[in-house]
């Protein structure tokens, strides 16, 4: 556990020692946002006209508004990653996917490639017989001969 540390800070125009074991730079913004929220009261028109204790609770109520709407935000944040971290795993499944599915479509068309070559060379080689067959046909053989 680290040393605990205290800091002077000014709140309200009162002198405090803020003690805890955070950096001393954490006491001081702490101590800066209760003074905003002071000076964020003290804008307001009937804040003058209330006691001392009204203006604490005022100051606490302010505060403690803004720690449940910062929780609320956190919480929505922490629904919204758990949605993102599911979209993405979707995602990543889809992908996985069509990568098997392009791999498979790759070996198809590399076996239609194949067996088009192989057709073509078909083709080429029925179409030699055939030009060879009727070329054989047109020229006159000399057994005919007398």
């Amino acid at each position: 556990m680290s040393a605990k540390k205290s800091v002077n800070v000014v709140i309200g125009d009162k002198l405090y020692t803020l003690s805890g074991y955070e950096e001393k730079e954490y006491l001081e913004q702490v101590a800066s946002y209760i003074n905003g929220k002071i000076d964020e009261n003290k804008q307001l028109d009937y804040y003058k006209r209330l006691s001392s204790d009204m203006r604490t609770v005022l100051l606490e109520l302010n505060i403690a508004d803004d720690y449940f709407k910062a929780r609320e935000r956190v919480l929505s944040t922490d629904e919204n990653m758990k949605y993102k971290d599911q979209e993405i795993t979707n995602l990543k499944h889809e992908l996985v996917q069509n990568q098997l599915r392009t791999a498979d479509l790759e070996k198809q068309l590399r076996a239609l490639q194949d067996e088009n070559r192989e057709l073509r060379l078909n083709k080429t080689r029925l179409e030699a017989s055939l030009e060879d067959a009727l070329l054989g046909s047109n020229t006159p053989t000399d057994s005919t001969a007398t």
